[in-house]
């Protein structure tokens, strides 16, 4: 049976923290949330549900009844780690990575920002390219 991990590199909320409502998040924040929550959740049950995806593979109906010994496993796995200790950790992983996804959404918005940099030099180039190949063409007229 899998147990939570204690280590000390799991990010530790302050006393006056609330987990449960830290700060009000947005629709797709506690999407997200959600996500890592029953990502863990699945990875402490990965052996459960591989034995019910193995026994289920090309079955269709019949699986509820033939895998109902693994379908209880994964289910009562999932039961079992799903609390709500669960979910604070889920969301403390997600404050945890907050900064470095506004990190990395910084830098993505400067790489942009330098490409449209470089783009709009490449125009103004290739118009001034033009205004000279239209002042030639009038001189030779």
């Amino acid at each position: 049976m899998a147990t939570a991990s204690t280590s000390t590199d799991e990010p530790r909320p302050t006393p006056d923290m609330n987990l449960r409502n830290p700060l009000p998040l947005s629709a797709a924040q506690e999407a997200q949330v959600k996500q890592l929550y029953y990502k863990r959740v699945r990875g402490y049950c990965a052996a459960e549900i591989k034995a019910f995806a193995e026994c289920a593979v090309n079955r269709t109906v019949t699986a509820t009844w033939v895998c109902r010994q693994q379908r209880l496993a994964m289910n009562g796995c999932m039961l079992a780690h799903a609390k709500p200790e669960e979910e604070d950790r889920a969301r403390e992983e997600w404050f945890a990575g907050r900064e470095t996804r506004r990190r990395q959404r910084e830098e993505e918005e400067a790489s942009v920002e330098r490409r449209r940099q470089v783009v709009v030099q490449m125009m103004r180039k290739d118009e001034e390219r033009r205004q000279k190949l239209r002042e030639e063409k009038r001189f030779q007229e």
